[in-house]
């Protein structure tokens, strides 16, 4: 077995899951195959000091009791499909409701709770890949996926390739829970957020998109300035108080051009993330829900805000609606998308 490829546990079935290590100068991040998992990720602060930025967990056994997502990839499709069915080429397909009448993140059996096969391997990138069969979580064709993790210059990169032998709906994210001041400091609501979006899809109870593209002028949704998270997430907004706080889609200014999506900064390390997409959303989801899980890493406690996620995407529940950016993957096209995630050290909540 390779130098950075340990295993890490195995599933009921006895397959094996390994955790890979990719490292670039200061910088360190370790991926377990099953659900692709980012478990933690290693940048200097401001001292040149290592700080796991990452949310994680110490076992398999805790990745496989969790339902947070922590660092997985997702997929089919990333975030919700309303009253989990969608129509395609005049066909209805029927998905497993996991999230109330609607299917979240891939239904029953995602790619968070698959073992991923290691393609290749090198100090400092991994290729992941797996084969989603047709039907598979009621989706159409046989869809194979590879993901490629790499390090290089302080940026994390996904990259994103699938095909699929019949016409499908296709929606990769990444769910890892971040947190500049360190994974097991708590509250992330006072780092600050940018977030490089105009609009956003409002939603009606249950996260599902009304179908409408709002201005977030006026509104705490309004992030095109860096700001403390916490600094409006409490405000009497209908859509927060939906939420529990931010968990919703932002339709990204560059829309489907690869463009800088979001900026975070701790004012605690100095840590800054810069995020960069082709994807025409991004998720901002501040883990108002993480509470009930599994001890963290080290024993450390993840309680609501203890993280927040920046998951590139589609929009949510775009099969359904029809002026939203579409994600029909046809039969023998290629798909590709890269989302890559910048650090270094900022002085100031300069941003963007």
């Amino acid at each position: 077995m390779e130098e950075n490829r340990t295993a890490f546990g195995r599933m009921p079935d006895g397959t094996q899951v390994d955790q890979i290590t990719l490292r670039d100068g200061a910088v360190m991040c370790r991926i377990i195959t099953y659900g692709g998992a980012v478990r933690s990720l290693i940048v200097p602060d401001r001292d040149g000091n290592p700080v796991d930025v990452a949310l994680g967990f110490d076992t398999l056994e805790d990745y496989m009791t969790q339902d947070k997502y922590i660092g997985a990839l997702v997929g089919r499709y990333a975030n919700r499909i309303g009253g989990a069915k969608f129509t395609l080429n005049g066909v209805e397909y029927p998905l497993y409701a996991n999230d109330g009448p609607n299917s979240l993140h891939g239904g029953q059996v995602g790619f968070d709770k698959r073992v991923w096969t290691v393609e290749a391997l090198t100090d400092s990138s991994v290729i992941l890949s797996l084969v989603s069969p047709d039907g598979e979580e009621g989706y159409p064709g046989t869809l194979s996926v590879q993901v490629t993790y790499t390090l290089s210059d302080g940026t994390l990169s996904i990259q994103y390739r699938a095909a699929c032998d019949r016409d499908t709906v296709f929606n990769p994210t990444n769910h890892t829970y971040f947190n500049l001041s360190g994974h097991s400091s708590g509250s992330v609501e006072g780092q600050y957020i940018q977030l490089n979006a105009s609009h956003y899809t409002p939603t009606v109870p249950g996260s599902i998109p009304t179908g409408e593209i709002a201005p977030v002028d006026g509104t705490p949704m309004d992030l095109r300035i860096a700001r403390p998270i916490g600094a409006r997430i409490s405000e009497p907004f209908r859509q927060l108080e939906l939420a529990g706080g931010y968990d919703h889609n932002w339709a990204l200014t560059h829309g489907q051009h690869r463009g800088r999506c979001a900026w975070a900064w701790s004012p605690d390390t100095g840590i800054a993330m810069d995020v960069i997409t082709d994807l025409p959303g991004v998720q901002f989801y501040t883990g108002n829900f993480l509470a009930g899980c599994p001890a963290g890493k080290g024993g450390a406690v993840y309680g609501n805000r203890h993280g927040f996620c920046l998951e590139t995407q589609f929009f949510p529940d775009t099969p359904n609606q029809p002026t939203f950016p579409s994600c029909v993957l046809r039969a023998g096209e290629q798909f590709t998308s890269k989302t890559s995630y910048g650090f270094g050290i900022a002085d100031s909540a300069e941003g963007l």
